[in-house]
């Protein structure tokens, strides 16, 4: 019986098509937040996730968010 790299080493590689879900599907940071009892919250979240999209980013600075909430029309 031969076993799997998993089985060997207790590595799951999220990387393989097989463990993360179907190919091609990005997972978002907020994604389970847009049902916040804040409308601004929501707003907010929906343009991190649509600047990361543009952008092709994971993660966003400080900056950036600064960026996307001043978009949003904040200001100091």
């Amino acid at each position: 019986m031969q076993l799997t790299a998993e089985q060997q080493t207790g590595f799951l590689n999220r990387r393989t098509s097989q463990a993360g879900g179907p190919p091609g599907v990005e997972r978002r940071q907020f994604s389970s937040t847009h049902e916040s009892a804040r409308p601004e919250v929501n707003e907010l979240a929906v343009a991190v996730d649509q600047y990361k999209l543009r952008h092709r980013r994971r993660f966003i600075t400080f900056d950036e968010l600064y960026d996307v909430m001043t978009s949003l029309g904040y200001h100091r």
